[in-house]
């Protein structure tokens, strides 16, 4: 069962993703996956953080928002362009989420075909 933080974090998400037709929930990363076209769109990290797969071209320009960095499997791997981590305090408000829902669906619409 999934508490706290992460699971305020999941139940945000699926309210954002509620129109998408072809949505999948899945566990893996250590967090709480949700595929959209079968291509992970954001993983909700246990500790309230988010995990999104953005567009490679875009990742250093949007590592200067606030409370992103590149995203780590392990402490001190990191995983190639696309990936940012976003710090939970950095998602708190509704707006902050829903910009990086937008920018993780626009790369998934971009790279499925899915115009939607």
């Amino acid at each position: 069962m999934i508490k706290g933080t992460q699971q305020i974090l999941i139940e945000r998400i699926r309210e954002k993703l509620a129109g998408e037709p072809v949505l999948r929930e899945v566990s893996m990363f250590g967090g709480y996956s949700f595929m959209v076209n079968e291509k992970l769109l954001v993983v909700a990290l246990k500790d309230g953080a988010l995990l999104v797969h953005v567009a490679p071209a875009n990742h250093a320009e949007l590592l200067l928002r606030p409370g992103a960095a590149h995203a780590e499997m392990d402490t001190g791997r990191r995983m190639g362009p696309g990936w940012i981590q976003v710090v939970a305090s950095s998602i708190e408000k509704d707006a902050a989420l829903a910009y990086w829902m937008r920018t993780a669906l626009e790369y998934n619409r971009a790279a499925t075909g899915d115009g939607h």
